[in-house]
């Protein structure tokens, strides 16, 4: 393993969720002497996600909300906390398009309690500790806008968010930043692309595809279907922040794509064959695009690779066909899922809706 935690104590906001109990899962196996996740348990949080790690004493489940200051006091304080891996978040752009008041208080208002809950922390551990202390935010290339025909985004490129949720991450983001200048709060922020991979709340794409195509329903598909996005698989996003904590520098922004731009026709393509679909008329659905719908994504990762010696080890192809397979294995995970969220694949994002759109 080449991010040793050992002797680290961390809290994790968002642990329950699929980017956060993927990250929680291989913090413990890298060594961390403790592991505190602070997480409100919301639709796309899973207790599943964390119940194989109940018997390791070494991790801790706090159920409360990031938005609520106390919560986050209350989470510093039994983890003891080395770093802070600020993970919670609402992420789903149709949804913040139907209501974007939760993205304002997760993302936001949220990030705020937590950095100041972690600003009086910080303040109180001994000069030997507040030295290593970092607290690690995880934001998305959504910030950075649609990059069009132009050059891959880089942590200079200017914001232009586009949906209330890429607004939301990208307040957020100033806000670490503007407590690191005022405060001298050692922070580091990651911008990842799409992640994908088992444990994925069933609205985001990949998965969406996947249970549609195994209930013989037409795959819905915004538009022409050929927006590029940067595709990284949940394993190799997660090494990567292990790697900024470890290796990144206190102040600095760091892009990680991993450089797999794919248009969301070809994603579906290789989920189609992974099952053994072709991809048609009769396994797609083109629908009425996205309000707002970015063309494409592009990070340089540059920086990152220089100082950290990262690089990804998943293949789109072994990704998905891994992907694909946990959710054929996994009736009861998802059952549980569509029944704590209500969720059953129907489009969301309709407030912006444009006229025959049908899904």
């Amino acid at each position: 393993m080449d991010s040793d935690l050992r002797g680290k104590k961390l809290l994790v906001t968002g642990g329950a969720g699929f980017i956060g109990s993927a990250f929680v899962r291989m913090a413990l196996e890298s060594g961390a002497e403790r592991l505190v996740v602070l997480d409100s348990l919301s639709y796309a949080a899973h207790p599943a996600n964390l119940a194989p790690l109940e018997q390791d004493a070494r991790f801790r489940l706090l159920v409360g909300d990031v938005a609520e200051p106390a919560n986050c006091r209350e989470a510093l304080e039994l983890a003891e906390a080395d770093w802070v891996v600020h993970l919670a978040a609402e992420s789903h752009v149709d949804r913040s398009i139907d209501d974007p008041a939760p993205f304002l208080r997760t993302n936001v208002v949220g990030t705020g309690s937590l950095l100041e809950a972690s600003l009086d922390h910080w303040r109180r551990l001994p000069a030997k500790h507040r030295v290593g202390f970092r607290f690690l935010h995880s934001s998305t290339d959504e910030v950075f806008g649609d990059r069009g025909d132009g050059p891959a985004a880089d942590e200079d490129s200017p914001y232009a968010p586009s949906s209330p949720y890429s607004a939301s991450k990208a307040a957020s983001d100033l806000l670490v930043q503007a407590y690191g200048r005022t405060f001298g709060l050692p922070w580091i922020i990651t911008h990842s692309g799409n992640n994908y991979g088992p444990r994925q709340f069933p609205e985001k794409l990949l998965p969406l595809a996947i249970l549609r195509a195994l209930a013989g329903e037409p795959i819905p598909v915004y538009g022409d279907g050929r927006q590029v996005r940067e595709w990284l698989h949940v394993e190799d996003h997660c090494r990567a922040l292990l790697l900024a904590g470890l290796r990144g520098r206190p102040g600095r922004s760091y892009c990680v794509g991993g450089g797999c731009r794919r248009g969301n026709l070809e994603i579906l393509e290789t989920v189609l064959q992974a099952l053994g679909l072709a991809l048609d008329a009769t396994t797609l659905q083109h629908v009425a695009d996205r309000p707002g719908h970015d063309r494409r994504y592009a990070l340089d990762c540059s920086r990152f690779l220089q100082e950290t010696g990262w690089e990804p080890r998943v293949s789109l192809e072994d990704g998905i066909a891994a992907t694909v397979s946990w959710y054929q294995d996994q009736k009861d995970w998802i059952a549980v899922a569509r029944e704590r969220s209500g969720y059953q694949g129907e489009r969301l994002g309709r407030r912006g809706a444009l006229d025959g759109d049908r899904v």
